[in-house]
């Protein structure tokens, strides 16, 4: 198996195609990837800007260059030496628009007799014999809107199939809906009464069911394509967890791409671990960004922004949101898991929706593969005890049943076991990722897609053991920090980061600005202060966008099905009063400036350390300069490329201006990024060009003072080296006495250009230009 060296991410949409990115390919050259990474490139609904609601799996999209541009792409990629890794997603297809796929829309009109009826998950009997589709109004006489028009069923711009024979001049559009396959409900039904299962609360993104053969076959066939020509060399798998055997998907893909570079975009929680059965490289990188971003947390700030914050603990928050979610959002799950259970459970519908559901909300991972992983299951089991004593009867019927004992299908394990293995995911997604994380406030740069907000820092002991594993286990896994799905890009994490070096000025700040501009949800305010702080300055409309959002995915004052116009008013005041009123602009201002400088040095130690750390480091679009992002579409703005292939050109010519790379005018650390971009390009060459350089691990100590702050390893001949807690350093009165103990040798920093010798150098001249260091040894310069 061919594994990249690097990645570069790049999303693909209408305004910049697979053309635009092979006219890219030159630039990711010289910055010195070794991968082009491609969101997406398969027909999506018109208009997608991220490629993931699928609507035709045989061919690419051709607003995103089609197959065309993918060749061009390919070719000038591997004409440069590169790769291409792409994106795919088998476990649902787009269904917003029923014409532009035309699965759906076969099922639609031939209902279960159609030949696509068998590819989505849908429970016919539910519907009693209809697919159920949640797109009407709240009008009292909505099917009254309903028309027949050039031989479908219209509501307003949406259009139906007809079933064959089931309209004849002079039929009403209520009579004619009447005798479809589908019926069209109110779209508040979906919660409750959904018969098909989707991507967690999307509606318009269905199920697809790729372990029937033929389904995959299908889905897979333009894929295949791409191996068999060459144009494509690995894939990323998103969302594997909603599908019903992962393994046995994965090592279908082993087949089809003749054993090609697999990544799986698998959200791990602390300790978790892929199941050993899996054909794939590794994840995405969401469990090493959750590392690398502790590093850079005080964690003497814990107890104070704890008590600051005022939240209940995180792990009971958690229940509580995923419980809420498992009996509203996703409660049509819950209802199909009762459907299933077996006539003689003795279980009646009340309780065991009760018990299920709990079961899901005290589900400690994202999901189980049994038989492996069924220890979570029991673990859910026995908190589930302790929370509801009085469902315990009901807990032990149905841990059999879940841990796939029911016998009800060839190899043993129960359709009611497989689809909750499939729903847990999904409850976990939507009460964690998208409620708790916008409720937990205490230190919003922890609040992170694949990382627990409970786990506050990480010592740079532990860091360096999850290294080492890293580097046995999961040497070709991916690694990155930033991603079309972070809440809060790289760099915005690295400034909030600081606050916890200053946890009472941060405070004092807090209280000062909710007496200046008040909000009746604390916590969101805490974090919509915690946004502006970590992204100021940015556009005024971006943070308006962000506050609304959060809002209503929090759910705590507003929500998107219901928003409270007056809570929604004061909210966006309080935006407009962080650039209008002019005692709170100030202070927001102040702590700007108190953490600007520490903020940098956060995020090129972040960088560096993510860059050469054991894995393949992924960079995002753009991110080679400061990205102070929020949450989509905020992280998917369009990336000035021509900007950045300038300030690298010249950041390049400074390099070759010595016989020493680096050296000559050094940029400084300032608003223009660029000592980022040199940062990035000196960690993708080395990593490219000279790969036996990182082959090992092994931890770098320093002793004297300021030892805390610094934190280091040898990757077997390229050492990073870089500062962590600025701000406490600078406190300290720097370095002072602080030596780094190096490997005997001779090291040429590769950032600054400095030489070193010795096996004991002074921290204070080892980062005399930078935060940071990347030192290779002179014979293998």
């Amino acid at each position: 198996m061919r594994a990249p060296r690097s990645t570069y991410r790049l999303q693909l949409h209408e305004g910049f195609t697979l053309l635009d990115a092979a006219a890219l390919v030159p630039y990711l050259r010289d910055l010195g990837v070794d991968w082009v990474y491609l969101s997406p490139l398969l027909k999506a609904e018109d208009g997608s800007t991220h490629g993931y609601d699928v609507t035709d799996p045989s061919r690419i999209d051709p607003a995103r260059g089609g197959p065309e541009g993918f060749r061009v792409l390919a070719d000038a990629a591997h004409g440069a030496g590169m790769g291409v890794l792409v994106d795919i997603v088998p476990n649902h297809m787009g269904v917003a628009t029923p014409r532009a796929n035309q699965w759906w829309w076969s099922v639609l009109r031939d209902g279960p007799d159609s030949r696509y009826a068998e590819a989505f998950d849908i429970d016919w009997a539910a519907g009693n014999g209809k697919l159920r589709l949640p797109v009407l109004g709240d009008n009292n006489d909505v099917l009254d809107e309903l028309r027949i028009e050039d031989g479908e069923l219209r509501y307003h711009e949406q259009a139906f199939p007809l079933a064959e024979g089931t309209f004849t001049p002079g039929d009403s559009a209520r009579e004619v809906h009447s005798r479809q396959h589908y019926e069209l409900v109110n779209w508040r039904r979906a919660d409750n009464e959904l018969n098909y299962r989707r991507f967690f609360g999307v509606n318009t993104l269905a199920g697809v069911r790729v372990e029937v053969p033929w389904v995959f076959e299908e889905s897979h066939a333009e894929i295949r394509r791409w191996f068999q020509e060459g144009l494509a060399d690995g894939l990323r798998i998103d969302h594997p967890d909603g599908l019903a055997d992962p393994a046995g998907y994965l090592e279908q893909l082993r087949e089809l791409t003749g054993g090609a570079y697999v990544l799986v975009e698998k959200i791990l929680e602390p300790g978790e671990k892929l199941p050993a059965s899996w054909y794939t490289a590794g994840t995405t990188g969401y469990d090493a960004l959750a590392e690398v971003d502790r590093l850079f947390v005080d964690p003497e700030a814990a107890a104070a922004l704890t008590d600051a914050s005022d939240a209940e603990p995180y792990r009971h928050m958690i229940h509580d949101t995923k419980r809420a979610v498992a009996d509203g959002l996703l409660h049509s799950e819950v209802q199909r898991l009762v459907r299933l259970l077996p006539p003689g459970s003795g279980l009646d519908a009340e309780t065991a929706t009760d018990a299920i559901a709990e079961l899901l909300a005290c589900f400690p991972v994202y999901r189980s593969y049994l038989p492996e992983g069924a220890g979570y299951l029991d673990e859910a089991a026995l908190n589930a005890r302790v929370r509801r004593p009085d469902l315990e009867p009901a807990i032990e019927v149905l841990l059999p049943l879940l841990r796939g004992q029911a016998g009800d299908s060839q190899d043993g394990l129960g359709e009611l076991a497989v689809r909750f293995q499939q729903t847990s995911g999904m409850v976990m997604a939507k009460g964690v990722e998208d409620t708790a994380f916008y409720r937990y406030t205490r230190l919003t740069s922890l609040n992170e897609v694949g990382a627990d907000p409970s786990v506050f820092a990480m010592e740079p002991h532990d860091l360096h053991l999850g290294m080492m594993l890293r580097q046995q286990e999961a040497s070709a896994a991916m690694t990155t920090l930033s991603t079309h799905d972070t809440k809060r890009s790289e760099d915005t994490r690295a400034r909030i980061s600081v606050l916890t070096e200053m946890p009472q000025e941060w405070t004092e700040a807090v209280a000062e600005l909710a007496e200046l501009l008040p909000l009746e949800d604390r916590p969101l305010a805490e974090l919509v202060w915690q946004a502006l702080v970590g992204t100021w300055p940015l556009e005024r409309s971006r943070a308006h966008a962000y506050a609304e959002k959060a809002a209503r995915e929090a759910g705590d004052s507003t929500t998107w099905t219901a928003p409270d116009e007056a809570f929604e008013k004061q909210l966006h005041a309080l935006v407009d009063g962080a650039y209008d009123h002019p005692r709170a602009n100030a202070v927001l201002e102040s702590v700007v400036d108190r953490i600007r400088r520490a903020g940098y040095s956060n995020a090129l130690g972040a960088k560096l350390v993510q860059l050469t750390m054991p894995g393949v480091p992924d960079v995002y679009q753009g991110t080679e300069l400061w990205d102070h992002s929020l949450v989509d579409p905020d992280n998917r703005r369009p990336v000035d490329f021509e900007a950045r292939r300038a300030l690298l050109s010249a950041v390049s010519d400074q390099a070759a201006a010595s016989d020493q790379p680096g050296a000559g005018e050094l940029p400084g650390i300032d608003e223009s990024g660029a000592a980022k971009i040199l940062v990035t390009r000196e960690a993708l060459r080395l990593r490219r060009d000279k790969p036996a350089l990182f082959t090992g691990y092994s931890a770098l100590v320093a002793t004297g003072a300021a030892a805390g702050h610094f934190f280091g390893f040898d990757r077997g001949g390229v050492l990073t080296a870089v500062t962590r807690l600025p701000l406490g350093l600078e406190r300290a009165g720097g370095w002072q006495d602080t030596t780094v103990q190096l490997p005997s040798g001779t090291y040429r920093d590769a950032l600054s250009g400095a030489a070193f010798t010795g096996t004991a150098v002074e921290a204070a001249e080892l980062f005399a230009q930078y935060p940071v260091a990347l030192l290779v040894r002179e014979e293998d310069a």
